[in-house]
């Protein structure tokens, strides 16, 4: 009979050593996960038209963090933070061109044209029509990026001298992946189809 209750009381103290170390383990899985998005990543929304139909406003996206994002290439989907526009809340706009470059666009055409070459933009909903009171050409000075939404009707952007060049020391990071749709401006519906990686 007493070696019975030995068993049970041992079988018991080893089911609460288990437990706790499920606990612990789960604790550092959470803290783990935490620290990750906290330095590498972070969760961001999409606010406003400026970038249909590449994104939708209600977007949900996953940022890679500057710790791991250092040097925005063009074409890029990055999130900038200007504290001279809207009190630094970040915006998402897409990288034209990088330091030593330089932007010329033909309004009338409503062409972009980079060192002297249009861009090929299929991911424009619209012509770049609107002067926004930028001169070009311009030259990108270094460390700075020139950024402009894919709708280019309905975005303020470097065009602006709200904004104008970018430091790259304002990019929050760059965006990678859309993980919750918001809803399409013409027909209010989500496509979840569109979730996945951004390009």
């Amino acid at each position: 009979m007493e070696m019975n209750e030995d068993k049970q009381e041992t079988v018991k103290a080893e089911d609460k050593v288990q437990t706790l170390a499920y606990l612990r383990d789960l604790i550092g899985l959470v803290a783990g996960v935490m620290l990750l998005f906290a330095l590498v990543f972070r969760v961001v929304v999409v606010s406003g038209p400026s970038m249909n139909n590449t994104l939708y406003h209600g977007d949900l996206l996953v940022v890679l963090g500057n710790v791991l994002y250092s040097k925005p290439e063009q074409h890029d989907i990055v999130v900038v933070s200007k504290k001279s526009f809207d009190d630094g809340k970040p915006i998402i706009k897409r990288v034209i061109a990088t330091e030593g470059q330089t932007v010329d666009i033909d309004f009338q055409r409503g062409v972009v044209i980079v060192d002297g070459q249009e861009l090929t933009e299929e991911y424009c909903l619209t012509p770049t029509n609107l002067q926004e009171g930028v001169e070009f050409p311009l030259t990108v000075d270094d460390g700075c990026i020139f950024v402009m939404g894919d709708n280019r009707n309905e975005s303020k952007d470097s065009r602006s001298p709200d904004i104008g060049l970018v430091d790259c020391r304002e990019v929050i990071g760059r965006a990678v992946l859309l993980i919750f749709p918001g809803a399409a401006r013409d027909t209010g519906r989500r496509d979840f189809s569109r979730i996945g990686v951004l390009s």
